[in-house]
């Protein structure tokens, strides 16, 4: 099986996903989504963006690598009556079945970075995308303090090597490899703009029991886990990352999580 479908598939990312409703609103309301768009939302799980996307009027197609969370999302589709809205399951290296020029959007948010090939994914979303359309992504950055960024870098200690040749996804949160991946697909750089914004994971309970959300759900802290458990530093690996949860925990209600994750905010102009 593709590597990165099989760590997409692994868990249930719906329940991370579900923490991150209102942001992914928020900043669909923030791209400036017009009614009658065609809309592309790239790796998009089971419709955090592409949801409210549709409600603001776009017509919008989901592809995700992930087939659990394809379903996931039509079911999310049908249960809101949203017939503008369909999820397809695709790789965002090879768009193969998506014409040329077909999208005024593509949307990717913490989803296209992680595909293999990012000069393959940067020349994809550019193909699809009708001249005088728009790119928006949205990416982890490396090395941040904030959350995302410090359970990939934790959970990376812990976890096996990885295959020769592997290109990090977290390159995509650095603004001269986004302008030279775009570079690579024909985009002047005077059309790609980059600046940091933030997302935040709300959660009705403490700390603890949404880090037990990632243990069990999200793909990159289930590997580490099981390969820390594998050498007997299973708990130290959890140690650090609920202090890391707790850390950054600002909400000011008892039991209630809200913590913030900063990311790069990509709009490419396509002529």
């Amino acid at each position: 099986m593709n590597a990165n479908k099989a760590l997409w598939e692994k868990g249930d990312f719906t329940r991370i996903a579900a923490s991150m409703r209102d942001s992914g609103t928020a900043l669909a309301a923030s791209i400036g989504i017009k009614s009658g768009q065609s809309v592309l939302d790239l790796g998009c799980g089971d419709g955090t963006t592409a949801v409210p996307a549709a409600k603001l009027g776009a017509d919008v197609l989901g592809v995700d690598i992930s087939s659990n969370l394809v379903a996931a999302g039509n079911r999310r589709a049908a249960a809101e009556g949203l017939n503008n809205l369909h999820f397809q399951e695709g790789d965002a290296s090879h768009l193969d079945d998506i014409e040329n020029d077909r999208f005024d959007l593509v949307i990717s948010i913490f989803g296209a970075m992680f595909a293999p090939s990012p000069s393959d994914v940067a020349k994809e979303m550019v193909r699809v995308t009708r001249p005088g359309g728009r790119i928006v992504m949205g990416n982890w950055i490396p090395g941040d303090p904030t959350l995302v960024a410090q359970v990939l870098k934790i959970s990376s200690a812990y976890s096996p090597p990885l295959p020769a040749g592997f290109v990090s996804p977290m390159l995509w949160g650095k603004e001269d490899e986004v302008v030279a991946r775009f570079q690579a697909a024909d985009i002047e750089p005077s059309c790609i703009s980059c600046s940091r914004d933030t997302y935040t994971f709300e959660y009705p309970g403490p700390p603890a029991a949404l880090l037990n959300d990632f243990i069990q759900f999200y793909g990159p802290t289930i590997n580490a886990v099981e390969s820390a458990e594998s050498n007997g530093h299973a708990e130290q690996l959890k140690s650090e990352l609920l202090a890391l949860f707790e850390q950054q925990n600002h909400s000011p209600v008892n039991d209630v999580t809200a913590i913030s994750a900063a990311f790069l905010r990509v709009t490419v102009l396509v002529k």
